[in-house]
């Protein structure tokens, strides 16, 4: 657990593939039972400190293009153990938008609320195999 932090290896590659591409980016989200101390979210559930870090992501939005496709509770794990509260799918209108984000000032501040809201989490660039 405790999975919240960039893998940086993955980020170059990432980076090193077609910058106007649209990517998809899956969010599989387990909260933290209270958000950790700091970052302005002290004494909220870990639920509650995500929907501030949600809002303030919102208002980066239309610098970055990242519109939510799907989002949903994650309920019984048919295959595997791994437990999750939220599954949400981002758009990206481009790769270089997604990774200009996350070099962004704006968002390296926002960021820590994320991190203090979550006890676990998954992101994982996707490509379409069907259009």
């Amino acid at each position: 657990m405790g999975l919240i932090h960039a893998n940086t290896d993955a980020l170059v590659r990432m980076s090193e593939g077609d910058p106007d591409e649209p990517v998809m980016m899956l969010n599989l989200l387990k909260y933290r039972e209270t958000a950790e101390p700091g970052h302005g979210v002290d004494g909220m559930s870990g639920r509650a400190a995500y929907e501030v870090y949600g809002r303030k992501f919102a208002d980066l939005n239309p610098r970055f293009g990242g519109e939510p496709q799907w989002m949903g509770q994650a309920l019984n794990h048919i295959i595997g153990n791994e437990d999750w509260d939220l599954v949400i799918l981002v758009r990206y209108p481009t790769r270089k938008q997604f990774v200009d984000m996350l070099n962004d000032a704006d968002y390296q501040a926002i960021a820590p609320i994320r991190a203090a809201a979550l006890l676990d989490s998954r992101l994982i660039e996707t490509r379409p195999l069907l259009r």
